[in-house]
């Protein structure tokens, strides 16, 4: 990046004024999406003002106009809603009230909004800036402004971000505050799920992703009304899984759920069904509030904190031509697209719902809400096969260090392969429990229930297959193993190459196999994201809460955190970035002692303001001599009289313990891609009655890159890996390191050559499979 363009970031606001605003209902990460707004902002050179109380501060204006400061957003990333407020408002949805707050911004010289909330307030928006030059005209004509007030204020520009818990906006795969939405959901589910082990009963929940995530036995969502005979086939699923041995079922009712003929199907109506046919002793759990509270999840904090970023990007890019934006994200990218493109394409749901077009409805919601529901189905609504035997054998292991998630992928790989009609083998102890013959075949029921438990079931190791192939040829040909899925860490990418390897001296691992990346280091070469990771960061990011509320109300207090992740900053990066740490030390990004002197710094001049804690974080492998117990002694020594330090080795509870709904579902979804490529290949490799793979993509790694799931040969990303520190060489999430550091107020570059930029929404729609 030149000079020229760092220095344009730093003075790209300068004279500018941006208001920030949430409205609707409030959703959890929206305080980080503000905090962001207002800490870029003021970096950029630009005022920026809260709105309080959504548009009904914007009409009100006086108080409810207050310019931000860096310090009035700290310490809010940590809470649900939004410390700004939010209500709903009559008197914006008038002319007379838009004017009222037309006239309030231009005499601030405010020409940038900023608005967070869901589809209602973001149409509201739009019409705002559509009238915006009539308003000033009308504003102008009764004197409350002047021509030179007019002529400064001509054009407002509008971006949105969509914070709702129902992700029920198009365009975007993720809103601010779903996560943590499910997040609340599932910790209920899986409470009531273990208390409900002793008794048979059966539950009734809400929504889609939260079946993926708790394995729930059927969901009614309103974009899918069930056939005409739904009520003989739900007796009979449950009847069945009951014989199956299950004493627990879980139902999940959408808000808004209808047959196909349009009539509700509320949790009362499933409930009556259930007792009256099958006399099951059945619960309604209506979650309602409870979704909006606690505090936000690390996932809704970066996403907040990324799409603050972008939006204030976006709004001092903005010109007179530049239609109102929403920022939103794709897969791992955040994107723009156009306010009105999917404003309209939420409402033509709505519509099509309405004329009963369903199948119309879920392709419009997006390739994301489509893939939920296709392995939903498949792992719900298919029977297992009741034949022995099986069309092919698969084998499915885990490698490495135990992430949580591990099991979820398990159970999918092992039931969507018993839908395609194969045998499924799982492997205990990773590579060593191959070679010595630890190796069952797995039923249905064998995996029943794993979906929410941490660690690993299988057990795994970290041992490499290459000095024992011998072995592991010989128990390949003795279970007749065609296929293999290693879900696991660096060592199940490693050992994937030496299977590779081997297969020069054995023509028994001519078979296919696929990596799929599960560790909470995230460092597996070929997957922006890995299996446990979100698991471990929550559970980090909780801990970093809980450690800087220990000194709530006493002296200055500066706390040092070694997080794990081996030579992968990963883990202290973005947990840095959710929990809103001062500095991150990480082996990537090398630093001087003249760096941590600069950081001792500016905790001495932070302390000197009302925000009274500091927060380090210290990737365990960033650099062999200056040690957590170095850094913690530097800071001690230089803060005496300033602030005290404190520190914390995190150690193996970043492990995390049940897996968070992010990693159950990312999980869910790789097992039953993964699967899905192996069938394929088998047939691909089937010659002479018997399977021989041994090209390059018959050995391969399923990874999230940028957008799309996609499968890369693991001989092809060698030349990605740095293999003496087990980490990729490029990794993505280094580009997000310089907002952690804006938003901790240091003077640095912002690279904005990888900006997001408008982009059009039937496109997407066709693009490639996303997760």
């Amino acid at each position: 990046m030149t000079h020229e363009e760092h220095h344009a970031a730093r003075t790209l606001g300068i004279g500018k004024a941006i208001a920030v605003l949430t409205s609707g209902g409030d959703a959890q990460g929206m305080n980080a999406a503000v905090r962001a707004v207002v800490r870029v902002g003021i970096f950029t050179g630009a005022r920026v003002f809260f709105v309080h109380e959504g548009y009904q501060g914007l009409v009100d204006g006086g108080e409810h106009i207050r310019e931000a400061t860096w310090e009035s957003v700290s310490m809010m990333l940590q809470l649900g809603g939004t410390v700004i407020g939010s209500a709903r408002c009559k008197d914006f949805r008038e002319r007379e009230g838009r004017l009222r707050a037309a006239h309030n911004l231009v005499k601030r010289g405010i020409t940038n909004l900023c608005v967070i909330g869901g589809d209602g307030s973001l149409t509201g928006a739009d019409t705002f800036r559509s009238e915006w030059s009539d308003l000033l005209n009308d504003l102008q004509k009764d004197g409350k402004i002047t021509a030179e007030e007019a002529t400064k204020s001509s054009y407002l520009n509008i971006v949105g971000l969509v914070g709702s818990i129902d992700n029920d906006f198009c365009g975007t795969d993720m809103t601010i505050g779903t996560d943590s939405a499910l997040h609340r959901i599932v910790e209920i589910v899986d409470a009531i799920t273990t208390t409900a082990q002793s008794h048979q009963r059966t539950f009734v929940y809400l929504a889609l992703v939260t079946s993926l995530s708790c394995g729930a036995d059927w969901v009614f969502i309103p974009e899918c009304p069930p056939d005409d005979d739904w009520e003989e086939h739900l007796c009979r699923r449950l009847s069945e899984t009951r014989t199956r041995g299950s004493r627990l079922n879980i139902i999940i009712v959408a808000e808004g759920a209808i047959d196909k003929n349009g009539k509700p199907i509320t949790s009362e109506d499933i409930k009556n069904l259930v007792v009256k046919r099958l006399g099951y002793d059945t619960r309604v759990t209506v979650l309602g509030h409870v979704q909006r509270g606690g505090t936000p999840s690390a996932f809704d904090r970066i996403l907040g904190s990324r799409m603050g970023v972008e939006a204030v990007m976006a709004l001092l890019e903005g010109t007179p031509d530049t239609p109102a934006c929403v920022v939103s994200l794709s897969g791992n990218q955040a994107v723009r697209l156009p306010l009105m493109e999917c404003v309209q394409v939420t409402k033509d749901v709505t519509k099509a719902m309405d004329e009963k077009r369903f199948d119309e409805a879920i392709k419009l919601r997006g390739r994301s809400f489509m893939n939920n529901w296709e392995v939903y189905k498949l792992l719900a609504h298919v029977r297992p096969p009741v034949s022995k035997g099986g069309l092919h054998t698969v084998a499915v292991m885990n490698v490495g260090a135990p992430a949580a998630g591990m099991n979820a992928a398990v159970r999918s790989t092992v039931r969507i392969g018993l839908i395609q009609g194969n045998r499924v083998l799982v492997v205990h102890d990773g590579f060593e429990g191959l070679a010595k013959g630890q190796i069952e075949e797995a039923g249905w029921s064998y995996v029943g229930g794993w979906t929410g438990q941490g660690g690993s079931k299988l057990g795994t190791k970290r041992t490499l297959p290459k000095k024992n192939l011998e072995q592991i040829s010989a128990n390949i040909t003795k279970f007749n193993i065609q296929g293999l899925v290693i879900i696991g860490g660096f060592e199940a990418y490693t050992g994937g190459l030496e299977l590779m390897e081997g297969r020069k001296q054995y023509d028994e691992l001519c078979i296919p196999f696929v990596v799929i990346p599960a560790t909470v280091s995230n460092n597996v070469p070929g997957s922006d994201f890995s299996i446990g990771a979100d698991t471990a960061l929550n559970t980090i990011c909780t801990t970093c809460d809980r450690i800087k509320q220990s000194a709530a109300g006493t002296k200055r207090r500066v706390f040092i955190i070694e997080t794990m992740g081996g030579y992968c900053g990963y883990l202290a990066t973005m947990a840095g970035l959710a929990a809103g740490a001062d500095a991150a030390y990480i082996f990537e990004e090398p630093f001087t002692i003249r760096d941590l002197q600069v950081n001792v710094e500016h905790l001495v001049q932070k302390m000197k303001t009302t925000v009274k804690r500091g927060l380090v974080l210290r990737n365990e492998k960033c650099n062999e001599n200056y040690t957590t117990d170095f850094i913690f002694n530097l800071y001690s020594e230089e803060g005496k009289g300033i602030f005290d330090s404190r520190k914390n080795v995190l150690g193996h509870m970043q492990q995390g313990g049940s897996p968070t709904p992010f990693d159950r579902n990312f999980a869910t979804k790789m097992g039953a891609k993964a699967m899905n490529w192996m069938s394929g290949k088998i047939k691909e490799s089937y010659r002479n009655g018997r399977i021989f793979a041994n090209t390059p993509d018959s050995g391969c790694v399923l990874g999230m890159r940028k957008r799309a799931l996609v499968f890369q040969p693991v001989t092809e990303l060698k030349d990605q890996t740095d293999f003496e520190h087990r980490i990729p060489k490029e990794q993505w999430w280094l580009k997000l390191r310089p907002i952690l550091k804006i938003l901790a107020k240091y003077e640095i570059d912002l690279d904005t050559s990888d900006h997001a930029h408008l982009e059009h929404i039937s496109r997407k729609r066709s693009g490639e499979a996303a997760v």
